[in-house]
C-alpha cells in the first residue's frame, strides 16, 4: 500500500520536466537541429571582452614598436651631431 501511494505522487519538478519533454518531442528534427546549432554558435561566438583585449594588445604592441623606432632615430641623430663638431 505504501509503494502505490509513493509512485502516484510525483514531484512538481518531475511533472514539469515530463511536460517539456513532450513539447520537445513534438518538434521536428530540423527545428531541434537548428536550435542546437544556434546555441552552439552562441557559445563559440567572440564576445566583446575578447575583441577589446585583442585591440588593447595590438595597441600596446604598436605603441612599443613606435617608441622603439622613435628612440632609435633620436639616438642616431644625437650621435651624428656629436661627430659633426
Amino acid at each position: 500500500m505504501g509503494k502505490k501511494d509513493a509512485s502516484s505522487s510525483r514531484l512538481p519538478v518531475d511533472q514539469y520536466r515530463k511536460q517539456i519533454g513532450r513539447q520537445d518531442y513534438k518538434k521536428t528534427k530540423s527545428v531541434l537541429r537548428a536550435t542546437r546549432l544556434k546555441a552552439e554558435a552562441k557559445k563559440t561566438a567572440i564576445g566583446i571582452k575578447e575583441v577589446v583585449l585583442i585591440l588593447v594588445a595590438l595597441s600596446v604592441f604598436l605603441l612599443a614598436a613606435y617608441a622603439f623606432f622613435y628612440l632609435k632615430m633620436t639616438s642616431e641623430e644625437n650621435s651624428n651631431e656629436d661627430f659633426s663638431n
